[in-house]
């Protein structure tokens, strides 16, 4: 089968936004990662979801220099204030202002989701590639150890591990990244499987190259496609799953501001219905975070997969 008839999907008929098949036909000179970008812009709201994101990342990483005001301040003349220009988005019930703490806030919560998700793809990457590479007994192990972790209750699992080692910043982002990685392993260890039966692969077996040097030189850099993929979505996953501890008082601890934690300060019955300010920016926050990571690995997915139609 050629190139062509292998990431054509059989050779079905073009979509009318065209798929990269028939980039590379009308553009042979052009590099493959430019066909991949071409495609992932066609997607506007893609587009417009980096964009946010990085607007998003840009407020949280300069939050010392953007917050008007110290997270952590409290002002007891101005508790429980309503938005006005000193306080764009007001005051909590102790007199903290609620639009520092929401610039603050997003800096833990993209650190989680960024931190938590880097443990678990080195894991998950190193063992599927074992299993996939050497199969046999390694990968019978690991795939065991894989299907022993995926049988347990992930949240009933999380809230276990939280408590035992005690809420906080570090211990979140600890137990989401041990807890994630079965998934991850389980598209490397498919992908190193197709991959590792092709010539380039045996070519580089031929010349003598060491199976280190292949995994890492040859297979995983033709599977970085699933496993971006994987990481956005998983971005996305633990951003809300802190938000969810924070919410149950085991994420992350006053004084420290996070989305989650901010939603855990306002849910009492009277702030939901009279305090709106204190509850609706965080929620707002998670929701366009997470609608704008997944939009952007929804054409992450589209880009690197060529058989997709859209």
């Amino acid at each position: 089968m050629t190139f062509y008839e292998r990431i054509s999907g059989q050779g079905g008929k073009n979509t009318p936004d065209e798929t990269l098949l028939a980039d590379v036909q009308r553009h042979p000179a052009v590099p493959m990662r430019v066909l991949i970008w071409r495609r992932f812009i066609r997607h506007r709201l893609a587009v417009v979801s980096s964009i946010v994101l990085l607007l998003i990342v840009v407020v949280a990483v300069a939050a010392d220099v953007i917050a008007p005001y110290d997270p952590a301040f409290i002002d007891p003349l101005v508790f429980d204030e309503a938005p006005t220009p000193a306080h764009p988005l007001g005051t909590d019930r102790i007199g903290r202002d609620v639009l520092s703490r929401l610039i603050h806030g997003g800096r833990v919560s993209l650190s989680v989701g960024v931190v938590a998700v880097s443990i678990y793809m080195v894991i998950g990457t190193v063992l599927g590639a074992l299993a996939g590479f050497y199969g046999g007994r390694v990968d019978t192990v690991i795939s065991r150890l894989i299907d022993i972790v995926l049988s347990f209750p992930t949240l009933m699992l999380i809230l276990v591990l939280v408590s035992l080692l005690g809420p906080g910043l570090q211990n979140i982002m600890l137990v989401l990244g041990l807890l994630g990685w079965p998934q991850v392993a389980r598209i490397v260890r498919g992908e190193v499987l197709r991959l590792r039966t092709h010539d380039f692969v045996w070519a580089a077996r031929m010349i003598g190259a060491p199976s280190r040097r292949i995994i890492t030189h040859h297979i995983l850099p033709n599977a970085m496609g699933p496993m971006l993929v994987a990481a956005t979505f998983g971005v996305a996953s633990a951003i809300l799953s802190e938000s969810a501890l924070s919410f149950l008082g085991l994420g992350v601890q006053p004084p420290t501001a996070s989305w989650g934690q901010m939603l855990n300060d306002a849910q009492s019955l009277t702030i939901l219905e009279s305090k709106p300010w204190l509850w609706i920016p965080p929620g707002l926050m998670i929701l366009i975070s997470v609608l704008s990571i997944n939009f952007i690995g929804d054409s992450l997915r589209d880009a690197l997969d060529p058989q997709l139609r859209r």
